[in-house]
């Protein structure tokens, strides 16, 4: 029986294309030198696809029940048994139907990659000789299999094979270029400028770590050659609206490293701001990033985190966001940093971080001790919050848990639930228990305040009356 990479890319070398059928019967590539994945026999009812004067409802039960095979043990990580049924599959392609035609390379090679990735008795040999073949088989397909190619490669740390590979890629024509072509031309170019990139962070850390000024200078004369060959890709590929992270990133660390900061933010801002581009969270932290690094004023810092607050509220750059908000010297920015700890801590991911904790502690403080006056913006974001909040945070459950685990996060948690719910709330009478047994001083003095201000201020607004049962 034939190898599953000899079935596989059975025809391979002829022309091929989507208005060319896929004959099961073309020509065989032997490749002998190559390690075979050998099948065992077939069920019987799927060892003689028959195509030829099967009615079409027949032939495509067959088809349709083959691929259910195939997706089945795929499902299961049953490679040797997808191998089989996968021979028997591309028989059933010999089909005369052009959507058929079209997307049979496609199906091809989606599956017979996943198994050769998986395969025991497969190598990146066998991988290789396969990609090679399916790339002419189906014309269209072959910028998206090169990529796809590299990306294998890239996972088994061959850095030069798949660089050789995009180089090959990015000198393809086939007849009239699309407009599909042009977007795949464009992703082969910018994974080439990664690699361009990693070459270049190679050469810079070998050149910090030379001692001849002369060989020093000839390794980064490369460094600039790298250099300018990735920057050129990027600049391209971030022209087309999408979400190129990785490449902004290296692009940006290239642009930082030669001191081009105006380009930086030019970049940076476009990525960010522009409206042809999808939302996208991390535009705004590379840009906020980049003007902390700058030293821009807390202002402009403060205007690019609002937007991040709108996309992901529970980013972990609130923190300082809320930090901000508080030193500035405006009472709206004070109120709204109340807003944006109040809201991250609406979060499972922060339940227990204590600084977190520590600041919505520090700031309900300052506005009991300094301005009751205020005291309504501590109100407002209750009142959302008061019917689940207790549950989610404050419950008895919780406060042995934390006690146990993190007496820090335990003490601001039992300050915030004592104001918030008063003094017989069941978390912070636990915790406070607990802080007495443990000698701990700074308990009565939290106990002291809890009393003095959530009995006088809070109970009159109706806020105890949800929690007593806690």
């Amino acid at each position: 029986m034939d190898s599953f990479v000899e079935q596989l890319t059975r025809g391979a070398e002829e022309e091929f294309t989507e208005e060319s059928a896929w004959d099961g019967s073309a020509v065989r590539i032997e490749s002998s030198s190559l390690p075979a994945i050998h099948l065992p026999v077939l069920p019987r009812y799927l060892q003689h696809t028959t195509t030829g004067g099967r009615k079409a409802t027949g032939f495509q039960e067959t088809k349709t029940a083959c691929f259910n095979y195939i997706h089945e043990a795929l499902l299961e990580n049953q490679w040797q048994r997808a191998a089989e049924f996968m021979t028997a599959y591309l028989e059933t392609l010999e089909s005369t139907s052009a959507e058929h035609r079209m997307a049979a390379p496609e199906v091809v090679w989606r599956i017979g990659a996943e198994i050769l990735c998986h395969h025991s008795k497969s190598s990146i040999e066998e991988f290789n000789y396969f990609a090679e073949r399916i790339k002419n088989v189906g014309v269209k397909n072959y910028l998206k299999v090169c990529l796809e190619h590299v990306f294998h490669l890239l996972c088994n740390g061959l850095i030069d094979d798949a660089y050789r590979n995009l180089s090959l890629a990015e000198g393809w024509r086939y007849g009239e270029q699309t407009a599909a072509h042009d977007k795949e031309m464009k992703l082969i170019q910018a994974y080439k400028g990664l690699l361009d990139y990693y070459n270049w962070s190679e050469k810079r850390k070998a050149m910090l770590e030379l001692d001849d000024d002369d060989l020093a200078q000839f390794v980064e004369q490369e460094m600039h050659s790298f250099f300018r060959q990735a920057a050129v890709n990027f600049k391209e590929i971030i022209k087309i609206p999408g979400v190129w992270d990785p490449f902004v990133k290296c692009y940006v660390e290239l642009l930082e490293f030669y001191e081009d900061y105006d380009e930086v933010r030019q970049v940076l801002s476009e990525y960010a701001y522009n409206s042809k581009f999808p939302s996208n969270p991390n535009a705004h932290v590379y840009l906020y990033q980049f003007l902390k690094r700058q030293g821009e004023s807390k202002k402009t810092r403060i205007a690019v985190l609002k937007i991040l607050h709108e996309l992901v509220p529970s980013h972990e750059l609130m923190l300082e966001y809320n930090a901000m908000l508080q030193k500035s010297k405006k009472r709206k920015k004070h109120r709204l940093g109340l807003q944006v700890i109040f809201t991250v801590l609406d979060f499972a991911g922060w339940k227990e971080h204590v600084k977190a904790w520590s600041c919505l502690a520090k700031q309900i403080k300052q506005i009991l001790e300094n301005s009751s006056k205020h005291l309504y913006w501590i109100m407002e974001e209750w009142n959302s919050r008061k019917d689940w909040w207790p549950a989610f945070h404050f419950s008895h459950h919780l406060a042995k848990i934390n006690w146990q685990e993190n007496e820090s996060l335990a003490c601001e948690k039992a300050f915030v639930a004592g104001i918030l719910l008063g003094k017989d709330c069941k978390y912070f009478r636990y915790v406070s228990h607990q802080g007495h047994k443990a000698k701990k001083g700074r308990f009565q003095t939290m106990k002291k305040f809890v009393k003095k201000h959530s009995s006088s201020h809070l109970r009159a607004s109706g806020v105890l009356d949800s929690c007593i049962h806690l």
